[in-house]
């Protein structure tokens, strides 16, 4: 590839890349695997401190993984690291999440009002929606936002190398809800789970990987200086 052409391959690298909500059971060949998180591993962060920490998920482990998230959604037993709550976006921000979320459950059939089915879909992404691999983003346990900052770059560049290889993803904040049951199950200590991103190869046909969300134009988010 020349010089001359990766505008345009910028372009449709990161236009590409979106949240897939349903996978093939077929899982990525390891050596792709490791080529994808080796490229991953290139992201800037704040004087190369590199502060992520990865957790790979596949397999048997990965099914027992989710049989514990659904058991602990089922408990309410929450554990989040990093606070949130439903006030959190406000303004132009919830009403983008609320188109999102509007869009999506009419692509699966699910009416405003049907809140016990919207809870039944949510609770299915418990188990990563059906993707054969989940990677758990981890960071150091004084973590504030500075680092968490670092650990998100980390992970859109891991969504971008896995579009480069023909692999969709879905980055899933509820995962981290959940972080001691995660804990728990791989066996990690002094780590704080930022996220989770299941991914695989989508199932391009279902409902829910025909949504596309409106992008905000450039001038409600960005002013230039001179």
């Amino acid at each position: 590839m020349t010089t001359g052409h990766l505008p345009e391959y910028a372009e449709h690298l990161i236009r590409a890349r979106r949240a897939t909500r349903a996978f093939r059971p077929d899982p990525v060949p390891a050596h792709t695997l490791r080529a994808v998180f080796s490229l991953a591993g290139a992201a800037p962060s704040n004087s190369n401190t590199q502060p992520w920490q990865v957790e790979v998920v596949s397999g048997a482990a990965r099914d027992r993984l989710g049989a514990a998230l659904v058991a602990a959604h089922t408990r309410n037993d929450l554990s989040p690291d990093f606070p949130y709550r439903e006030d959190l976006y406000q303004g132009a921000y919830q009403r983008r999440r609320q188109c999102a979320g509007e869009r999506l459950y009419a692509a699966v059939g699910i009416g405003r009002a049907d809140h016990a089915a919207r809870a039944a879909y949510n609770a299915q992404s418990l188990r990563f929606y059906g993707a054969p691999h989940v990677a758990l983003l981890f960071t150091p346990a004084n973590a504030e936002v500075r680092i968490a900052a670092d650990v998100g770059i980390y992970a859109q560049t891991l969504m971008l190398a896995m579009t480069a290889y023909g692999i969709a993803s879905c980055p899933q904040g509820l995962l981290s809800f959940y972080a001691d049951t995660i804990r728990a199950e791989l066996g990690v200590r002094d780590r704080k789970v930022l996220l989770g991103i299941s991914f695989g190869y989508a199932e391009e046909s279902a409902p829910a990987n025909t949504v596309r969300v409106a992008r905000a134009e450039l001038a409600e988010t960005t002013r230039f200086h001179s």
